[in-house]
């Protein structure tokens, strides 16, 4: 009898186990979010694992730039589109790229953080600062070389990143009064690309998050350029979103603090 009452007793258990995991699965929400690099390194990278222990939320992260992450949503494909800019300066960046956006009141956009950027450069540029005037003629192309601004005497190769228009928009707008990047600017990616290759290139120069500086690379002073990290939807926010916002403005501020 005791045997018997044993194997019954875990055949229960193990069915309560598998009905429970189950259910877990079914409830498990993923939310999908077309992101910059400002949003990834600022908020995202921070709260993703501490917000799907905390709520069960599953982040997975499109880090594909502003541009397309609002293609993305607007194609379905990602619960939400987040950049590094204001939602003005976005539709303004769209309709540059030549996404024409015909009713912009269906995007809903809010505020989610803040984001600094920052200038770094290749070791061997030993430049310790850079002012507002310094900046333009580095990033115009109008200064070749290091000795005009204050730094060795190295050519200047200033690089650019084809995955945060974002961030290099606010620099261009708040630093270079809207004047064009150098034309002979070398081409790279995200900000992880560009920061590889600086590193390896003698003279280099590019824009960066503020998780990218660290003794592999020189990074001067410059006038604070600011911006802030906006979150669009289409329509009122999907549950799972909405939970990942709630933990953004409430516990996830320890983490996004760091």
């Amino acid at each position: 009898m005791t045997i018997q009452i044993c194997r019954q007793f875990f055949k229960v258990a193990f069915a309560v186990t598998l009905i429970s995991g189950i259910a877990g699965t079914v409830l498990a929400e993923e939310v999908k979010v077309g992101t910059g690099a400002a949003a990834t390194e600022n908020i995202f990278n921070k709260i993703k694992d501490p917000m799907e222990k905390a709520n069960g939320v599953k982040l997975t992260l499109l880090s594909s730039g502003p541009v397309q992450a609002l293609k993305d949503l607007d194609a379905g494909s990602v619960d939400a589109a987040v950049g590094g800019l204001t939602f003005p300066d976005w539709m303004v960046m769209m309709e540059k790229e030549g996404y024409a956006i015909a009713d912009k009141t269906i995007y809903k956009n809010r505020v989610i953080g803040k984001d600094v950027i920052k200038v770094i450069t290749n070791k061997d540029v030993t430049v310790s600062s850079l002012s507002k005037e310094q900046l333009t003629a580095v990033f115009t192309g109008k200064a070749k070389n290091w000795s005009e601004v204050g730094g060795p005497d190295k050519v200047i190769v200033v690089m650019v990143g084809s995955k945060i228009p974002g961030t290099q928009t606010v620099f261009q707008k708040q630093i270079m009064d809207g004047a064009a990047y150098a034309k002979d600017a070398v081409e790279g990616s995200t900000v992880e690309d560009l920061k590889t290759r600086v590193q390896a290139t003698p003279g280099a120069v590019c824009l960066a998050a503020m998780a990218q500086i660290d003794g592999t690379v020189n990074a001067p002073a410059i006038p604070e350029v600011g911006r802030p990290i906006t979150l669009i939807t289409k329509g009122a926010p999907s549950g799972g979103l909405q939970k990942m916002l709630d933990f953004i403005s409430g516990e996830g501020k320890q983490y996004i603090a760091k």
